[in-house]
C-alpha cells in the first residue's frame, strides 16, 4: 500500500473546515415559524454535508495513498489572465451605463478570448443571449430588476 499523501490530507482537513464554516453560518440565519417544507437554511445545510463528505473522502483517498498530485501545467498565461481583467474591469465600470446585458457581453467576449476564441461576433452573440435570458429570468420570472440600461429600458 502506497503511504498517505500529505497534500490530499490538508485538502481534506480544508474542506471539512470550510464546511463546518458553512454549518456554523447555517446555524445563525434566524428561521421563522412557517407552514413551508423547505427554509432559508436548507440548501445550506445540504452544501455544509456534501462539502464535509467530500473532504472526508479526499482524506480517505489519501490516507489509503489513492490521491495523486497532477503534474504542473506550466507557466502563467499573463495574456489570458489580462483579458480576465479587462472583463471584470468592463464589467463593474459600464454596468451602471450600458446596463446588466450589455456589460455581461463585454465579459463574456473577454472571457472568450482569455480561452482564445478569435470569432468576437459568435462570441457577442452567445453572450447577449446568455446576459439577455439571465435577465429575463431575474426581472420578469422573479421580479427582481437587475439594471437599468439601454436594453433593458427597452423591454
Amino acid at each position: 500500500m502506497p503511504p498517505p499523501a500529505r497534500d490530499g490530507i490538508y485538502l481534506g482537513i480544508g474542506v471539512v473546515l470550510f464546511a463546518a464554516i458553512i454549518g456554523w453560518q447555517a446555524a445563525q440565519i434566524p428561521v421563522q415559524a412557517t407552514y413551508a417544507q423547505v427554509g432559508p437554511t436548507d440548501i445550506p445545510w445540504i452544501v455544509a454535508a456534501l462539502l464535509a463528505l467530500l473532504g472526508g473522502a479526499i482524506i480517505a483517498q489519501s490516507w489509503l495513498g489513492y490521491w495523486t498530485v497532477a503534474p504542473s501545467p506550466g507557466g502563467m498565461n499573463v495574456t489570458a489572465l489580462a483579458w480576465v481583467g479587462l472583463g471584470l474591469f468592463l464589467n463593474v465600470v459600464v454596468i451602471s451605463y450600458l446596463g446588466f446585458i450589455l456589460a455581461s457581453t463585454a465579459l463574456f467576449v473577454c472571457i472568450a478570448r482569455a480561452f482564445e476564441s478569435k470569432r468576437p461576433l459568435r462570441d457577442s452573440a452567445i453572450g447577449f443571449s446568455i446576459a439577455f435570458l439571465c435577465y429575463l429570468g431575474f426581472d420578469r420570472v422573479l421580479g427582481y430588476r437587475i439594471g437599468n440600461g439601454l436594453i433593458e429600458n427597452l423591454i
